[in-house]
């Protein structure tokens, strides 16, 4: 059977492009109601059982029977075993990739996340005082996916925010248990480790670990458990009951996004050469088969041109199918009037990555308002961001970016505003606030603010 690759051919001049348009973007984010029933019961009862819970529900789900959660606890010993044990060359682009992000992420605190004051014309200090949370906790997906770039790009940033904790959760699945899309018969004690994961965990300097995943383990981390320690935040990708429980316990907890499938954009002005786009469109198609990947170009040969790479590749690409069903079921080769209606689409999209690939990105740059990441011009392959540019690789995404930001050192700090009243001040604030306190009804707090009109301070 030979695989095609078909993204819908679209053109701005149609009359019919709203609504094709439309129909290529639409994606539902509703959740299965048995998904969310299971998530709530599972949430309730790592919350009343702890311990006990997290170790049924692992056995249940992965397949990994432990006696106890200490059992399930990797070390700091595990972890530098797995960076010995990998190739010098992964050890090298590990330590590369956590440099170049640990970098970035130091000029976005000293650029963002610094406490701040100053003293108005009565001698008042106002400011802000930038704290670092105490202890988070990620999620780093594991069984079918191990993804060690995003243990990086969650880890670094809390620990630059000045975080002294970081509690990781990676699901280690049995061959076979329901998490790997097995019948679940089968147990074991010991689960499918990825030494590259454990190997970043060491990397990224991760405090401690356990080897529990799904909703069970969104619940231990936000409720805390006789062993897993209750943390602040949960950041970090995750599976339908992951993404169910993260939206369930936010308000006991903080959490990072609820991310959709993977998106990418390519405005393209024909400069570059069509296989490299081709493959920067593969690039978020083989994530999923609700991935999303579109071309906007002005040029129509270009868009051939394309089409055409698309069909010479797929064959060479191991995920294939995977492929071949997200760029036919939600991909779109688009073409537009001119680059600046290109610019005014993708700001309608607000995708997650967005390629600028032109002779003069730079150009085109100060039109767009509405993206995850912005990668200008045609050596910039949105894969060099996934793994080691610098900036976060956990972005908005399903149009999220028009009021959402990247993952970064200000999702691990909270802010504080720091107010010190001088008695000058307190003489004009207090008129002030007096005032607007009758009007509101709240006699107390216009008091509260008169007696410093009338009540000088006593010496101690």
């Amino acid at each position: 059977m030979t695989l095609v690759a078909a993204p819908a051919r679209l053109s701005t001049a149609a009359a019919t492009f709203e609504a094709d348009f439309a129909a290529r973007l639409h994606w539902s984010a509703d959740t299965d109601a048995a998904i969310e029933q299971r998530v709530a019961d599972i949430l309730a009862d790592v919350q009343k059982r702890g311990d006990a819970a997290v170790l049924e529900y692992t056995a249940r789900f992965d397949g990994l029977s432990a006696p106890d959660m200490a059992a399930l606890e990797l070390t700091q010993a595990d972890f530098k075993a797995a960076f010995d044990a990998i190739p010098e060359a992964q050890r090298d682009a590990l330590q590369a990739a956590a440099q170049r992000v640990r970098s970035y992420h130091e000029a976005q605190k000293k650029a963002s996340g610094e406490s701040w004051s100053y003293r108005d014309e009565d001698g008042t200090l106002l400011g802000q005082k930038v704290t670092p949370l105490d202890r988070v906790g990620i999620y780093v997906p594991g069984g079918k996916a191990a993804y060690p770039s995003s243990l990086l790009m969650n880890a670094i940033p809390a620990h630059v925010a000045g975080v002294q904790e970081i509690i990781m959760v990676v699901p280690t699945p049995v061959r076979g248990s329901v998490a790997t899309g097995g019948t679940g018969e089968g147990t074991s004690t010991k689960g499918e480790r990825n030494e590259l994961v454990l190997a970043a965990a060491y990397v990224a300097g991760v405090t401690r670990a356990f080897t529990i995943g799904g909703a069970q383990a969104v619940a231990a981390l936000a409720y805390g458990t006789e062993t897993v320690p209750k943390v602040d935040k949960i950041t970090g990708p995750g599976n339908a009951y992951v993404a169910s429980a993260k939206k369930r316990v936010f308000g006991t907890v903080g959490i990072d996004m609820i991310a959709g499938p993977s998106e990418i954009l390519v405005l393209a002005d024909g400069s570059t050469p069509p296989d490299w786009v081709a493959m920067d469109l593969f690039s978020q198609a083989e994530h999923d088969e609700l991935a999303q990947s579109i071309l906007l170009c002005p040029d129509a040969a270009y868009l051939d041109a394309v089409q055409r790479e698309i069909d010479r590749l797929l064959p060479t690409m191991p995920r294939a199918e995977i492929i071949a069903k997200s760029l036919t079921g939600r991909g779109a080769l688009i073409l537009t009037k001119d680059m600046e209606e290109a610019c005014a689409i993708s700001n309608r999209i607000a995708p997650e990555h967005l390629e600028v690939s032109s002779t003069d990105p730079h150009r085109w740059e100060p039109l767009l308002r509405h993206a995850g990441a912005i990668f200008l011009g045609a050596y910039t392959s949105e894969s060099l961001g996934d793994y080691c540019a610098g900036p976060n690789h956990v972005l908005p995404t399903s149009g999220t970016a028009r009021f959402s930001s990247p993952l970064g050192v200000y999702d691990f700090q909270k802010r504080s505003s720091l107010i010190e009243v001088s008695e000058a001040g307190a003489q004009v604030l207090g008129t002030i606030a007096a005032e607007l306190a009758y009007g509101e009804g709240l006699q107390a707090h216009a008091q509260a603010a008169e007696m410093r009109l009338t009540t000088p301070l006593k010496p101690r």
